[in-house]
């Protein structure tokens, strides 16, 4: 792909596209127009999402402190209640939940979810930002259904870090919640392109489009998506041993919802598929390559030699990534996620500061001619060297990531 190019999808694509929305949808065609006018097969593949809207306030000795609602949360006119700060997650903090609307730093996944439940929370306050930001953004939060599944459902409202702060030196003795939200439904889309190969085993290609409400995400993740892009225009041209299916990921943002219906809606063709390789940002000017395997670990060892061999600056290890190499490698096949990470600065994603500032044309370029050349060679193996099964302390990771089991650590 020629830089002037990489440029312009970088340009068109850099707007926000939140998962099931109208703006995701228009990136989702203009990918699949420029991969029409390669000459190679494509198609966009819908999925339901949920599509709920949410108001709320949250009030505090009269005050209204800025929040935005959890879509998806529970409905309630006025509940006033006392506030408390879980600070830990110890079993002392937790049993003072008891009839209280809770305030933690960070999100909410799905054991904090139920510890707060158990502990009779009524209600969560949640946050997001850094204190040493200059932004009082405040994130578009949704009660997801794999943190929820189950459980009955709180009120819940999301502010910055910095009005939390705030909130704790008050210390109030109680606050207010008020929440309407309205159930809707929404369609996301895959966009899925194909390279025939010699034979029908595939390997699948993977990297996510859309971007969270307060991101044009061009770090995170339309490079990756303008990557496997190049990759596609040039594997196209030429003959290749295994099939390749490159698949534009929606809703990833939203807990990797695209991969979760493209491996449930193509479950019966999954035997085929060999091998998944997922890229979720690369190409910033500071930062080195990593890759992280849910394999066999011969095939770290293969990918520190090659990239030796190359003069690439790559880490890798073995374990799990989040992003969309994982529900494949959830079903059983071998994954891989490529990444340019700017190690101890990841408050670059997820808001307003993900911008094309951050990129580099050269390095992505470098990170695209790696991972290229990689695929190729898969692609025109005569076998596959990497084993189809996944070892079990990844099974067990894979088990702690998706909620089945709890971290041996305290949650944070």
């Amino acid at each position: 792909m020629k830089k002037k190019t990489m440029k312009k999808l970088f340009d068109e694509l850099g707007f926000i596209r939140t998962g099931g929305s109208k703006e995701e949808l228009k990136a989702a065609n203009i990918i699949k127009d420029y991969i029409k006018e390669l000459g190679v097969d494509v198609k966009l593949e819908g999925f339901e999402v949920d599509g709920d809207k949410a108001s709320g306030k949250l009030i505090v000795d009269g005050k209204e402190i800025p929040c935005l609602a959890y879509r998806g949360a529970k409905s309630v006119k006025e509940l006033t209640a006392p506030f408390y700060y879980l600070s830990n997650t110890d079993a002392y903090s937790l049993s003072q939940c008891q009839g209280k609307i809770v305030l933690f730093e960070g999100g909410l996944g799905r054991f904090r979810y139920e510890d707060l439940l158990k502990h009779g929370a009524v209600g969560f306050i949640s946050t997001n930002g850094g204190l040493s930001e200059g932004d009082k953004d405040i994130d578009d939060k949704e009660l997801r259904s794999f943190v929820s599944e189950g459980l009955d459902i709180l009120p819940g409202v999301n502010i910055n870090i910095k009005e939390a702060a705030k909130l704790v030196d008050l210390d109030p003795k109680e606050v207010t919640i008020s929440l309407t939200n309205k159930k809707a439904k929404s369609t996301s889309h895959n966009v899925v392109a194909y390279l025939k190969g010699e034979i029908d085993d595939e390997i699948v290609i993977t990297a996510h489009y859309d971007s969270v409400p307060l991101s044009k995400g061009i770090y995170d993740n339309l490079s990756g998506s303008i990557a496997i892009l190049a990759i596609l225009e040039d594997l196209a041209k030429k003959e290749h041993r295994y099939s390749l299916r490159f698949v534009f990921c929606g809703s990833e943002e939203r807990g990797l919802l695209g991969s979760k219906a493209y491996v449930e809606s193509h479950k019966d063709e999954l035997d085929k598929v060999k091998f998944c390789v997922n890229l979720d940002m690369v190409g910033t000017t500071l930062g080195h390559p990593i890759a992280v395997c849910s394999s066999e670990e011969k095939l770290c060892n293969y990918l520190e030699y090659r990239a030796l061999m190359k003069g690439y600056p790559l880490s890798v290890s073995q374990g799990v990534y989040s992003s969309d190499s994982t529900p494949f490698a959830d079903k059983g096949i071998p994954s891989m996620s490529f990444a340019r990470i700017i190690k101890g600065d990841m408050y670059l994603i997820h808001n307003r500061q993900d911008t094309y500032a951050l990129m580099s044309i050269p390095h992505m370029q470098e990170d695209i001619d790696f991972i290229r050349d990689f695929v190729d060679d898969l692609m025109n193996a005569k076998c596959l060297p990497v084993v189809k099964e996944i070892p079990e302390s990844i099974k067990d990771e894979l088990d702690r990531y998706n909620a089945r089991k709890r971290p041996d650590k305290k949650i944070k």
